[in-house]
């Protein structure tokens, strides 16, 4: 069994380090054992509704009440936040990033964002490290759950490159990677592309005994449906769902038996399965979309269709380059991003390409509107790690574009609140109930009407702190300082750590 655990080391001179200035700032005096009441807000989340004239008091890192004003007072001495015509809404959630660690700020960026829920796609000691200074107060930060290493088959995409993964070559094999990613903490086992049906199936059985959930990516050789079947806890990504939902299924399969991608060539792997990812989707079959979405509503099968990262892998020429949240990343990182579309994405890539995968884009977003008419729960995830993608402002992105695919702006927030919370078994979260975590967002104008209102940000509470308007934009000044101050290296990168779709 093929292994690579080492740190993510895809640039020289990576920054390392926390933002010392902001660590403790704005904690609220909730956290001192008082009280914070914000008033007279309109409240929405996945289970109530629409709330309006509320006042939501937090007491530490919990909600300590909310409800009508009349019926929920003010305690004397509570520090008031006016809510009056502001939306308050439960943190968001990003299911799917990969930190790249070029530049460690990561979880204040997300914070100021209003994400307060991260899933790690894949072992991470920055992560693990960045998850025990959030614990223990040193830093403000989302709460992080982090998978395993990638479990690929033999040979790995990853292969020398840098990435942590497992190689596994049999059943027996797999088996053993998910003891021994267990054994080492993993919240979860992450599978991947190219791992044989026998060596998933094997993962599904091992991860079920030792009672861990396994989700990450439908192999290339296993059907969506058995991979649900199965177990997996949530599908990432929408590549597979085109073969299952084909009406020429069977020989397209065939075809991808034959592909034959060597060790460590995710380029050769994302431009060979092109033609025929393409041919599947322009010969979608309603009849068998529908049953194939019946089967994994029933299983309680989630779906992070990751639009966002669809979106800069098969249309990077849209990505607009002068994004001006693009100035909280660090001269090293848009090094990194532009050598990769030149070099992944659009390397080699012929007009007659571009505009297959325009199509394809512009049908991933039908399918994504398909799933959630269906039924099938959806989680927002960016992907981040891959080009172009900036931590917490990428989720406001993907809301935004599950609104585009036919999602209502209700939906869309239920996919980045109610859905994660569910699938991570919180009680506590996802929803404004007394009693559950206190992470919230205060926003300036209605999601409901308009999905983009999510990025008008008055104030965030993570796990009860308060981020005033002030302290926010102190913390993004701080950030947006120490990136353009960081000197860049120029180095070239030594592996693809920013790949569409890991």
């Amino acid at each position: 069994m093929a292994t690579t655990m080492s740190r993510r080391t895809v640039l020289a001179g990576t920054a390392a380090g926390v933002l010392g200035a902001t660590i403790g700032a704005g904690r609220s005096e909730a956290a001192a054992g008082g009280v914070t009441a914000v008033t007279g807000v309109t409240v929405f989340d996945a289970v109530g509704g629409v709330r309006r004239g509320q006042n939501v008091l937090v007491r530490g890192d919990r909600v300590l009440d909310a409800g009508d004003l009349r019926r929920v007072p003010v305690p004397h001495g509570a520090r008031v936040v006016d809510g009056r015509g502001k939306f308050l809404i439960p943190g968001l959630a990003d299911m799917h990033t990969h930190a790249t660690e070029i530049d460690p700020r990561d979880p204040e960026l997300y914070a100021v964002n209003g994400v307060t829920t991260v899933r790690q796609m894949s072992s991470s000691d920055a992560v693990r490290e960045w998850r025990a200074q959030i614990a223990a107060g040193a830093r403000l930060g989302p709460q992080l759950i982090v998978g395993s290493a990638i479990v690929d088959g033999a040979p790995s995409l990853w292969e020398g490159l840098g990435v942590p993964h497992l190689a596994v070559a049999d059943a027996a094999q797999a088996r053993a990677a998910v003891r021994e990613q267990a054994a080492a903490g993993a919240d979860f086992i992450k599978t991947y592309t190219r791992l044989t049906s026998g060596s998933f199936h094997a993962i599904a059985a091992e991860a079920d005994r030792l009672g861990i959930p396994f989700l990450g990516h439908v192999p290339d050789f296993v059907p969506v449906t058995d991979a649900s079947d199965a177990g997996l806890r949530s599908i990432e990504h929408l590549f597979e769902f085109w073969y299952d939902t084909s009406r020429d299924e069977r020989r397209l399969r065939r075809e991808i038996a034959r592909i034959k991608v060597a060790g460590g060539d995710y380029a050769g792997w994302f431009t060979g399965l092109h033609p025929i990812e393409y041919a599947a989707a322009r010969t979608y079959d309603r009849d068998k979309a529908a049953r194939v979405f019946e089967r994994l509503a029933r299983n309680g099968t989630h779906v992070t269709p990751t639009l966002t990262v669809h979106w800069t892998c098969d249309v990077p020429q849209d990505v607009p380059h002068d994004d001006p949240r693009f100035r909280y990343a660090s001269a090293d990182t848009l090094g990194y991003w532009q050598w990769a579309t030149e070099n992944i994405y659009l390397k080699g890539r012929t007009p007659r390409e571009s505009a297959e995968r325009r199509e394809l884009f512009v049908r991933r977003l039908r399918l994504a509107g398909a799933l959630a008419r269906a039924g099938v729960p959806l989680m927002t995830g960016t992907d981040l790690g891959t080009a172009y993608l900036m931590p917490g402002f990428s989720v406001h992105d993907e809301l935004r574009l599950l609104v585009h695919a036919g999602l209502t702006p209700a939906q869309a927030l239920r996919a980045a609140t109610y859905e994660p919370a569910r699938h991570l078994g919180h009680r506590d979260r996802g929803t404004i109930a007394r009693g559950n975590v206190a992470d919230l967002v205060l926003l300036d104008a209605n999601p409901l009407r308009d999905i983009g209102n999510t990025t008008q940000i008055d104030s965030v509470f993570v796990r009860g702190e308060l981020i005033d308007p002030a302290t926010r934009q102190r913390i993004l000044a701080e950030i947006e300082a120490a990136v353009q101050n960081k000197p860049s290296t120029g180095a070239v990168p030594a592996a693809v750590g920013c790949a569409c779709g890991r």
